[in-house]
């Protein structure tokens, strides 16, 4: 079978102002497919290459496949849709697929404005995409879609979706072949060096109400760390990696494999040959304070904490479970072990206002992280915290959700005077480093990493790509009032989706009452059976502290 895989083309300023990432999705996919037999497999990485709809056309149209896969994140989503539009122009008798995280949880929203998808693999791709090629390839895809779990179609005119699969439960299974990729072209800009993003667990026993990962991956299962750092060493050697970023959204979870992944590096002598980053928690570097020295000398050189929000308000209200006091502690810590601190802060919530941007600068600046960043709150909308604000959302347009665009409006600021107060910290933190601190601060390594990162800010400042600054025709505080974002209207909730959502919103609510119910019941009960019960003394039965009566639960 004639397999292709595409990377849609989408931009938005955010991430990108640090290099060219490389779609490790990919590898990991096609790794997976070649160890099956599925050897004719090509990947077109629209995003890097900046390939517009007629070459795609014509890519598609010389290579004929019997399937297009494609992936999509939130924003990249009618991208991706619209690749499967032509992909149905092109090759009409081609399956088309598409997969990701939008698409797992939205799927009938997917399938109600792009029809022509025919089907949707829900969750981790691997397994579920290998069964649904076997399928194909037997020719009977038709007839076997209802027996594969961990998909969603249209049959007739209705969507129907299979139960969902199980996790994948042997990661040490997927092997995967990053030859697909053009490494000289994915480089990590303050450091002039190739960049990979492997993959050394999935999953995150966390529940922060604002993010979707820990309910796409599920269950936390972690690789083997001598087999991640065998992939690490080929990445190295083959493809001429010197960075690299761990994809996992907490990889020091397991403080146990981390180490000996950590001591695999060192042994390997690889820190001398490739750099690299995490993000991590603030509660993590706390734990491991003694041993941030002897992370540093396996090569950790770039640490991004999710410190969220100043006010200890919102981090409550995002369920992250940490402290404004342990952001500071762990930004000294690492700073003590060379380690480059990244400080992540949310804004833009219904209650953001000029004082709180305020705040989130100067904590950022008496912190002192080597790097801040304030991302907009994106309301993703398949998390707890979307269904708690949803009443409050006015834009549907998913190509606007990507961190950089003013989704939500503060209830005191047009999202102009937001996007303005968010530039204006911008402008101050990295004006005082530049001039201040970046220069003086360390030799060697230390000066040229944090020059790179300067780096890579002005140069997507001069090109006005930060933060989509040039589609939002943002020039300075004295365009704040006129800026303009290009929100599609006419993008709504579809039908069959917001019926789902209502549904789920039913059964959270009838299972809280039944809960409550049963805890009244229990107190009840409770209290007739203590209703004139007596001590073998005589005595009355009392609560803690001499009472007669109990406490509410």
């Amino acid at each position: 079978m004639r397999i292709v895989l595409i990377h849609p083309n989408y931009h938005s300023g955010g991430a990108e102002i640090a290099g060219s990432w490389p779609p490790a999705w990919v590898a990991y996919l096609a790794g997976h497919l070649r160890d099956a037999g599925y050897t004719d497999v090509t990947f077109i990485d629209a995003m890097t290459n900046h390939l517009d709809d007629d070459s795609l056309r014509a890519r598609l149209r010389d290579l004929n496949p019997d399937v297009v896969g494609v992936t999509a994140i939130t924003p990249s989503i009618y991208v991706a849709e619209n690749i499967l539009k032509l992909a149905q122009e092109v090759v009409p008798d081609a399956l088309r697929v598409l997969g990701g995280v939008h698409a797992t949880f939205m799927y009938k929203q997917v399938l109600s404005e792009a029809p022509w998808v025919d089907v949707i693999v829900r969750g981790e791709g691997e397994e579920i995409f290998l069964n649904l090629i076997r399928a194909a390839d037997s020719g009977q895809w038709l007839e076997k879609r209802k027996s594969i779990k961990g998909l969603a179609y249209l049959d007739g005119e209705t969507i129907t979706a299979t139960p969902a699969a199980s996790t994948v439960k042997d990661l040490d299974a997927i092997n995967p072949d990053w030859s697909f990729l053009e490494w000289e072209k994915y480089i990590y800009v303050p450091l002039g060096k190739r960049v990979a993003i492997p993959n050394m667990a999935r999953g995150c026993p966390f529940t922060c109400s604002f993010c979707s990962q820990w309910k796409f991956w599920r269950d936390y299962r972690v690789r083997d760390p001598k087999k991640v750092v065998d992939e690490i060493e080929n990445l190295v050697n083959n493809h001429g990696v010197g960075f690299f970023i761990l994809a996992d959204e907490e990889p020091t979870i397991n403080k146990k494999k981390f180490v000996q992944f950590c001591e695999e590096l060192i042994a390997r002598d690889l820190p001398r040959r490739v750099q690299w980053g995490i993000n991590t928690r603030v509660t993590d570097i706390y734990r491991d304070r003694d041993l941030l020295k002897f992370y540093r000398k396996a090569g950790l050189v770039h640490v991004s904490l999710g410190t969220e929000a100043a006010a200890q308000l919102k981090l409550d209200q995002f369920n992250k479970e940490t402290t404004v006091a342990q952001n500071k502690e762990a930004i000294q810590l690492l700073r003590e072990a060379d380690i480059f601190t990244e400080a992540q802060f949310i804004v833009g919530l219904d209650n953001e206002t000029p004082e709180t941007l305020e705040e989130t600068f100067q904590m950022a600046w008496d912190w002192q992280p080597d790097l801040a960043n304030w991302a907009m709150y994106t309301p993703w909308p398949f998390t707890p915290l979307f269904q708690e604000l949803r009443d409050q959302v006015e834009v549907f347009d998913f190509s606007k959700y990507n961190f950089v665009t003013p989704i939500m409006k503060p209830a005191t600021m047009t999202r102009g005077e937001l996007l303005d107060g968010v530039m204006k910290n911008y402008r101050r933190f990295y004006m005082r480093k530049a001039l201040f601190h970046y220069p003086w601060r360390g030799t060697g390594y230390r000066r040229r990493y944090l020059l790179g990162c300067l780096k890579a800010f002005l140069k997507a400042g001069v090109s006005r790509t930060f933060y989509d600054l040039g589609k939002a025709g943002y020039w300075g505080p004295q365009t704040k009032n006129s800026v303009t974002f290009d929100f599609d209207e006419t993008r709504t909730i579809a039908e069959a989706q917001m019926e789902d959502w209502e549904a789920s919103a039913d059964r959270a609510a009838r299972a809280a009452e039944r809960r409550e119910a049963v805890r009244t019941q229990m107190k009840d009960r409770a209290s007739e059976r203590n209703e004139g019960f007596k001590m073998p003394n005589g005595a009355e039965v009392r609560a803690c502290g001499g009472s007669t009566q109990q406490m509410d639960a």
